[in-house]
């Protein structure tokens, strides 16, 4: 059984080409534009792996990712941190909040899948 994933994005375009490749690889996929949303989704659901955009109005990701590793249930869940940030300094506050990977935007379909079954 492959992998739930959950895509976190405030660009409906973004999680519509994230679902498109992912699903066409066999993965499950819930999606949100909103990191309180994607909280309460992990809370309610069974999810193996997150992709957390970064950058999002009201909560960002790294807000949402400090959450996730303090909220006990849903704080071993394997974060991949998605941002159009692509400085090494914002790959390492990235990890530093508790994301286990790191992809810049534009994501490379390649590199998103490595940093997916590393996690599975």
């Amino acid at each position: 059984m492959k992998k739930k994933i959950l895509i976190v994005d405030d660009d409906p375009r973004n999680i519509f080409a994230l679902k498109l490749t992912l699903k066409s690889r066999g993965y499950q996929i819930e999606s949100c534009i909103s990191a309180q949303v994607a909280i309460n989704t992990l809370k309610e659901q069974e999810i193996d792996i997150v992709l957390m955009d970064m950058m999002m109005p009201e909560m960002d990701g790294y807000e949402a990712i400090k959450i996730i590793r303090s909220t006990p249930g849903i704080n071993e869940v394997p974060v991949i941190a998605v941002t159009a940030q692509a400085m090494p300094e914002d790959r390492q506050k990235c990890l530093d909040v508790g994301a286990q990977d790191y992809i810049s935007k534009p994501v490379d379909v390649d590199m998103l899948m490595i940093a997916i079954e590393k996690l599975s």
